[in-house]
């Protein structure tokens, strides 16, 4: 087979259910023929704007059909995708851009600010989205770029192992780092996805959940978009939007993380909605209490919980429906594909209870971190991806996610690397010291509290701390709370010993 790039997929759809919708965003409904002629004439745009096999066509914005058709777009010239948080600050999208070495950003309307602040950026093209180009100067617009593209089919033969996909995940550096995926390893992540999930071919599935996100992206909206089924496009997560459409379109499939399952359950359309389309639920950030099961249960709602990361794509681990009481707390069993092992330093699998890291080995994992072969060394040992992720296991092989490695919490299903905070406030003038810890939200699940030593005459206040860092951190990955100490618990070599911070914030504050 010549092509067996994630590009061809809208080609391929056309093929059996040309005039099925695919795509629906707001008034718009895209079949799959459309999609397929979009997305062709989007790629013949990109290949007349120099993008050839191997370069990078970047996206930054919230849920849009155009995030999709960039995708299929530029992996079908052979090219790969860099997909970005839309919720970064033009600093930390800019490290993205020039790290990854991105020729053209695709963004949405919200971000015209950040294509102009960045406009410096040598060599990188601007196309925005509903009409974000008049805010930006020198931005193409982006239904004028994709018109002025051809229409001839692009033949651009691709591999299993092509890479297709940049997704940046930060690290405990303090530095993203770009998790490349392959058109392999992002294709048996959907094959595991219609494996272990009940997916059929009139699949109705709501993608409200972040697409730059993996698991937004890739556990039900590329698996519904492969089965030939219609993905609702959401911008935003609006609660009592969610509900009505969930009614009003027969909605069968979506993917949530706990906060969002929360705010549907406590909003005051949830008793009366009709939920019975319903049969497809993922949630997945952290496990779902058993108070929040039993609220959806009790509507007739089964939910089902995954377990992964952006180096899996993501899937690791599955919790069905079924095992959701019976184990609760449990991450589940390994997906269809996937290897999953919780093993002791020495690479020992742990006895039932005994605590160890979780690793992984399968098909779906990426290839490595773009132009960081230190950290792929250290991250993927003998063929296995080492999570950083401490979990146990029980006598049944269910899987139990203790604590983790590294620093990393998850604020509202974001990941959050104190590292990367920490070392935002050291750069504000009259910052000594600093350290930030996760801690236990009700309506986030976690959120981040920094403890901050000024400098000898330093007076900041907490506000002025939090205003500055609004300009170089994303809004999740700023503190709720910032403390100052006059310490910091630190061992006699000076490493700080942050499990003590809870016991010198109470005798400090």
């Amino acid at each position: 087979m010549r092509d067996l790039g994630i590009g061809s997929w809208p080609a391929r759809r056309v093929k059996n259910g040309a005039a099925r919708p695919a795509l629906v965003h707001g008034d718009r409904v895209d079949t799959y023929a459309d999609v397929e002629r979009r997305t062709r004439q989007l790629a013949n745009a990109l290949r007349a704007a120099g993008v050839r096999r191997g370069d990078r066509v970047a996206y930054v914005g919230f849920n849009h059909p155009s995030l999709l058709e960039t995708f299929f777009a530029t992996t079908q010239l052979g090219a790969i995708w860099v997909i970005i948080n839309a919720r970064l600050a033009p600093a930390e999208v800019e490290y993205i851009l020039t790290d990854s070495g991105a020729s053209v950003v695709v963004h949405g309307a919200e971000h015209a600010g950040h294509a102009a602040r960045l406009a410096h950026l040598p060599g990188v093209r601007w196309v925005g989205v509903d009409g974000a180009s008049a805010g930006a100067a020198g931005a193409d617009d982006y239904e004028a770029f994709l018109a002025s593209g051809g229409t001839e089919v692009i033949d651009e033969p691709v591999s299993w192992d092509d890479p297709a996909m940049i997704m940046y995940t930060s690290g405990t550096t303090g530095r993203p780092k770009g998790a490349v995926h392959t058109h392999g390893s992002l294709s048996f992540q959907y094959f595991t996805a219609l494996v272990d999930t009940d997916f059929v071919r009139d699949e109705v599935m709501l993608a409200v959940a972040p697409l730059f996100h993996v698991a937004g992206l890739n556990t039900m909206t590329m698996p519904t978009f492969l089965k030939g089924g219609k993905v609702i496009i959401q911008s935003a997560f609006k609660p009592e939007t969610v509900l009505a459409t969930i009614a009003d379109e027969g909605v069968t499939s979506l993917f949530a993380v706990p906060a969002m399952m929360d705010s549907l359950a406590l909003h005051p359309d949830f008793a009366g909605t009709d939920l019975s389309s319903l049969r497809n639920v993922l949630v997945g950030g952290s496990p779902l209490p058993d108070r929040m099961l039993r609220t959806w249960a009790d509507r007739g709602v089964a939910i089902q919980q995954g377990f992964g990361m952006t180096e899996t794509a993501p899937g690791i681990y599955l919790l069905l429906s079924e095992d959701s009481f019976r184990k609760s707390g449990s991450a589940g069993r390994p997906h269809f594909w996937v290897e999953g092992r919780v093993v002791t330093p020495d690479g020992r699998d742990v006895a039932p209870g005994e605590i160890g890291e979780v690793i992984a080995q399968g098909p779906n994992i990426m290839r490595g971190y773009w132009n960081k072969p230190e950290a792929t060394a250290e991250a993927i040992r003998d063929g296995w991806y080492h999570t950083g992720d401490l979990a146990t296991v029980d006598e049944d092989g269910y899987v139990y996610i203790k604590d983790r490695l590294k620093d990393m919490f998850i604020s509202g299903g974001e990941n959050v690397y104190p590292a990367e905070v920490e070392n935002a406030l050291l750069d504000i003038p009259g910052v000594a010291e600093a350290a930030v810890i996760g801690v236990a939200d009700r309506r986030w699940g976690e959120v981040g509290h920094a403890y901050v030593v000024l400098a000898e005459g330093a007076t900041l206040t907490a506000e002025q701390l939090i205003a500055t860092l609004q300009d170089r951190l994303a809004r999740y990955k700023i503190p709720k709370d910032i403390v100052f100490v006059d310490q910091l618990p630190r061992t006699a070599t000076g490493k700080l010993q942050k499990h003590l911070i809870p016991t010198t914030i109470e005798e400090t504050a």
